[in-house]
C-alpha cells in the first residue's frame, strides 16, 4: 500500500509539471505525461499482459490499459494520465478498506499465543505452544494469554474472556476449572495441567475458522463473479463497435470523437466497485458477529441466515444451563428441610452422578464420609447407605416400588428423588434443569425477525418439555426423543418451509451432531470446548447465549441488505453514465470520477457491516 501510495505521489508532480512546461516545447511536456503514465500505470499494464498471456483478457486492469493507452494514441495525453492515476487512487483507497476490515477482524481475533511457559521440575521454559504435549505443566502469568486449552492445578484468578466469546465480564477460574487457549489471565499466577494439544486447542479452531470462512462464498458473490466474467467481453465488444461503426454509417461522424466515446465507455464499464464492495460487505458482516462472539464458517452461511424460516432448538444446554440443580424440597411432617437433604446429600455422597452432584451443591457443607457406611448403589434406581445408623434409601420411583415403601406419585416436572429412612417414607426432593436468563428474550426476538415457526425438540419427558415450552412461549414442542427421531423430525419440518426458505437447527454439539449436519444451517451453542460443535455446526455461539441467534439473524440481514445497496448503486450508475458516454455528453475525466467514485461509496457503505452498535 506505501508502495503504490508512493508512486501516486511521484505520478501527481510529473503530472503537474506537464502542466507547467511551455506549450511551445511539446516534446517536454509529452515527456512528464509519457513518465506520469509510466510510473502510476506500468503495473497495471504488465497485469494485463500476463493476464492476456495465461488467456484471462477481460478484468479491468485490461479494461484501464485500453482505454489510457488509446487516450494517449489518440492524443489525450492528459485524460489518458488522468484516468490511471484516478484509477490508481481509487485501488489505493480499496486496499485500505480491505486492510482495515483484515486488521479489524485480526484485532478481535488476537488470540493466537506467541508462547507458553512449560514447567519441567524446578525449570521455567519458555516454548513455542506447539511444542507442548498433553500432560504437560505450564505457568500462565498475570497479563499472559491462555496458550492452550489445560485444567487449572493450582491457583485462582480472573481470565478476560472478551476475544473469545464477547463476554466483557471476566471469568472467575481456581483449582479444577477448564481454562480456554486465547483467554488472558488478569491477575493471579496460575499453574495448570494441559488438556489439548495446540492444532486441537479452541484458539488453534476459532483462528482456522476465520481464516477459512472467505473461502465459502455467497451467492451474491458467486454472481458478481460471474457476471464480471461475462459483463467485461460484452463492454468491450460494444466499445469496438462504438468506436468504429458510427464513423462508417454516420455522415459527418468522425474517427476521434467516436475513439474517445468508447474509451469514456471503456472507463465507466471497469467492475471493480463491484468485485470489491460484494466481498468486503461479508467480509464485514463475519466480522461484525465476530465481535458479538458469534462465529460464522463462511459467507454462504451468512447469506443463508437471513432467510430463515422455522428455527429448531434443542432444550438441554441450548435454552436450559443444562445443570441440575435442587429446586424443591418437600419433607415428611417428621422431618425438616434440612435434615431431608443432608440425609439424601450423605446418601448420595459417593456417587459421581450428576443427581447426586446437585444435591452435594444444594447440601453445601462439608460432608463427613465416616458416617456413611454400607452403600449401595443400584443403577437407574438409586442408592441405598447407613447414615449415622439409619438406613437411608434415596432415589427414583422405581426403587421406592421395590422397597414396598409408599411415596408421593404426584405428577411433577423434573427428577424426584425421593428419600425413605428406616423404610419410612421421609419426603422428597425435586431436582430440574434451570432456563438461561435470556431463553425468553431470545424466543422473543426471534419472533421479532419474522421467523415463521419456533420449535423445540428435547430427549426429556413430554411433562417437562411442555412447561418448558409453555414458559418460553415456542410454537411447537417434541420430548422424549433419541438423537436419531430428532433427525426425523427435522426431516418432517423440511415439508412445512417454503423453497426458498431455511430450517435452522440450534444445538449443544455434542450429542446433536447428526441434526446439526442435516439442517440447512446447523447452530452449536456454547461450543467452544466441543469439538464436535465445531465440526458439525456452520455457525458457532461462542457464549452460551441463545440471545446471539436472532443478533446473528439480524446481521445477516443487514450483511445481505448492504451487498444488494451496493449491487443497486453501481450497476445503476453504470449503466447511466454508460449512456451518456455513448451518446457522447461525458469525458474521460467525467468516467473516471464516476468509477472511483462509485467505488469509494460501495466501499464506505460496506463498513456499516462491521458496525455492531445497532445489533
Amino acid at each position: 500500500m506505501k508502495r503504490r501510495l508512493w508512486l501516486i505521489i511521484i505520478s501527481t508532480l510529473f503530472f503537474i509539471t506537464a502542466f507547467f512546461v511551455d506549450s511551445n516545447i511539446q516534446w517536454v511536456k509529452l515527456a512528464f505525461f509519457l513518465a506520469s503514465y509510466l510510473v502510476v500505470g506500468s503495473e497495471i499494464i504488465l497485469k494485463a499482459l500476463r493476464g492476456i498471456i495465461r488467456g484471462q483478457v477481460f478484468d479491468e486492469n485490461f479494461l484501464m490499459s485500453i482505454a489510457t493507452i488509446g487516450a494517449m494514441l489518440i492524443g489525450e495525453y492528459p485524460e489518458g494520465v488522468a484516468v490511471m492515476l484516478f484509477y490508481q487512487v481509487g485501488e489505493l483507497f480499496q486496499s485500505y478498506a480491505v486492510d482495515r476490515s483484515r486488521k479489524s477482524i485480526a484485532s478481535l481475533m488476537d488470540i493466537r499465543p506467541d508462547y507458553a511457559n512449560l514447567k519441567k521440575g524446578d525449570e521455567l521454559l519458555k516454548v513455542d505452544p506447539d511444542d507442548v504435549r498433553i500432560g504437560d505443566l505450564i505457568i500462565i502469568q498475570p497479563g499472559e494469554k491462555v496458550p492452550l486449552d489445560a485444567k487449572v492445578l493450582e491457583g485462582n484468578s480472573m481470565l478476560d474472556t472478551t476475544a473469545l466469546t464477547g463476554e466483557s465480564v471476566p471469568q472467575e477460574v481456581e483449582a479444577g476449572s477448564e481454562i480456554l487457549s486465547g483467554c488472558i489471565n488478569l491477575n493471579g499466577v496460575l499453574l495448570a495441567e494441559v488438556t489439548k494439544e495446540y492444532e486441537e486447542s479452541t484458539v488453534s479452531k476459532i483462528l482456522d475458522l476465520v481464516e477459512n470462512a472467505s473461502s465459502k462464498k455467497s451467492r451474491s458473490e458467486q454472481f458478481i463473479t460471474k457476471f464480471a466474467r461475462y459483463y467485461t467481453p460484452v463492454v468491450v465488444v460494444i466499445a469496438v463497435l462504438l468506436a468504429f461503426l458510427p464513423p462508417v454509417i454516420i455522415e459527418g461522424a468522425t474517427f476521434k470523437d467516436w475513439v474517445y466515446r468508447s474509451l469514456a465507455f471503456l472507463v465507466v464499464s471497469c467492475p471493480c466497485a463491484l468485485v470489491i464492495s460484494i466481498p468486503l460487505s461479508f467480509f464485514g458482516g463475519i466480522g461484525g458477529a465476530s465481535k458479538k462472539g458469534i462465529l460464522i464458517k463462511g459467507s454462504n452461511y451468512l447469506e443463508a441466515l437471513a432467510q430463515t424460516e422455522i428455527i429448531v432448538m434443542d432444550k438441554t444446554g441450548t435454552l436450559t444451563k443444562g445443570v441440575f440443580k435442587v429446586q424443591q424440597i418437600h419433607p415428611a411432617e417428621e422431618f425438616s428441610q434440612s435434615e431431608l437433604l443432608r440425609l439424601a446429600a450423605y446418601a448420595e455422597s459417593y456417587s459421581n452422578h450428576p443427581i447426586s452432584s446437585s444435591l452435594k451443591e444444594a447440601y453445601g457443607k462439608e460432608i463427613d464420609k465416616e458416617l456413611v457406611t454400607h452403600v449401595e448403589e443400584r443403577p437407574g434406581h438409586g442408592v441405598i447407605a447407613t447414615v449415622e445408623g439409619k438406613k437411608v434409601l434415596a432415589g427414583n420411583a422405581k426403587l421406592m416400588k421395590k422397597m414396598n415403601i409408599p411415596y408421593f406419585k404426584g405428577e411433577l416436572t423434573g427428577t424426584v428423588v425421593h428419600v425413605a429412612v428406616d423404610n419410612s417414607y421421609a419426603g422428597y426432593i425435586l431436582i430440574a434443569d434451570e432456563l438461561k436468563e435470556d431463553s425468553p428474550q431470545a424466543i422473543k426476538a426471534l419472533k421479532g425477525t419474522n421467523i415463521k415457526e419456533t420449535v423445540m425438540l428435547t430427549g426429556d419427558t413430554e411433562a417437562v418439555a411442555q412447561k418448558v415450552a409453555k414458559e418460553l412461549g415456542m410454537d411447537q414442542v417434541y420430548g422424549g426423543l433419541l438423537p436419531g427421531d430428532k433427525v426425523e423430525k427435522v426431516e418432517e419440518l423440511f415439508t412445512r418451509k417454503s423453497a426458498q426458505g431455511k430450517l435452522v437447527f440450534v444445538g449443544d454439539g455434542i450429542n446433536d451432531a447428526p441434526v446439526l449436519a442435516r439442517a440447512d444451517i446447523g447452530i452449536a451453542m456454547g461450543g467452544l470446548g466441543s469439538d464436535a460443535a465445531i465440526e458439525a455446526a456452520d455457525i458457532v455461539i461462542m457464549t452460551d447465549e441463545p440471545s446471539k441467534i436472532p443478533t446473528a439473524i439480524r446481521v445477516s440481514k443487514k450483511t445481505l441488505g448492504i451487498a444488494y445497496q451496493n449491487i443497486i448503486l453501481a450497476i445503476g450508475i453504470k449503466i447511466m453514465v454508460l449512456i451518456l458516454s455513448a451518446i457522447g455528453l461525458t469525458t474521460l475525466w467525467a468516467a473516471i470520477f464516476a468509477d472511483v467514485g462509485v467505488t469509494i461509496l460501495a466501499v464506505l457503505n460496506s463498513f456499516r457491516a462491521l458496525s455492531v452498535k445497532d445489533l
